[in-house]
């Protein structure tokens, strides 16, 4: 396809694909002559992934094209792939393990406990062990049996957003349906969450 037809089917302005072919986040398209080239439906998954991880995830271009690069490296591997995407797996795999973030002995026990595998630099680690601190800090401790019930929950919709996804689809193409779900979703599983609540609530005070 010409770049105005990988410009209509991307949704992507055809000055940003250019913009993206000069910093090498597209490969360069097979020349048909001076200066015109064809590209193909590799450059259409891979453009709409860059415009995910950019425009979705905010990454800025530079560490866009550090986690293309990791993606490109491990293609065949789709849980790695999806991690890079998502950001649970450090681009460069000779990261040293981070430093132990507050409240991390008790996440480490409820993901043993749970028997999940879960990557040492996944940065979600981090932040549940903070809030679980803050929570502690304020008088308003989780009781262990809680949390693990919300990280079944939590289980059970990692299940869901999966099983959405085309197990034979390419990499690249699950890799951005992957985060456009996680990212995009995320405000909508909260509304859920208080809508649940209010019903919740309407129902034990009736």
């Amino acid at each position: 396809m010409r770049i105005s037809e990988l410009s209509r089917r991307s949704a992507v302005p055809t000055a940003t694909i250019k913009y993206y072919l000069r910093e090498g986040l597209l490969p360069p398209g097979r020349a048909t002559a001076a200066t015109q080239a064809e590209y193909d439906e590799g450059h259409l998954r891979r453009l709409r992934l860059v415009r995910a991880l950019i425009g979705v995830r905010g990454l800025s271009v530079s560490a866009t094209r550090e986690v293309l690069g990791a993606v490109v490296e491990h293609a065949g591997e789709r849980h790695q792939v999806l991690g890079l995407v998502l950001g649970a797996r450090p681009v460069d795999e000779d990261a040293q393990e981070p430093e132990p973030a507050p409240g991390a002995a008790e996440v480490d026990a409820l993901i043993g406990a749970l028997g999940w595998e879960v990557s040492e630099h996944a940065p979600a680690r981090a932040v549940l062990g903070e809030t679980l601190e803050t929570l502690r800090s304020l008088g308003a401790e989780l009781d262990p049996a809680a949390l693990r019930g919300y990280a079944e929950l939590a289980e059970r919709t990692a299940v869901l957003d999966l099983d959405q996804l085309d197990p034979d689809a390419d990499p690249l193409e699950q890799a951005e349906r992957a985060l456009l779900r996680t990212v995009l979703l995320e405000p909508a599983l909260l509304a859920l969450r208080r809508l649940a609540q209010e019903n919740e609530s309407a129902r034990r005070n009736a």
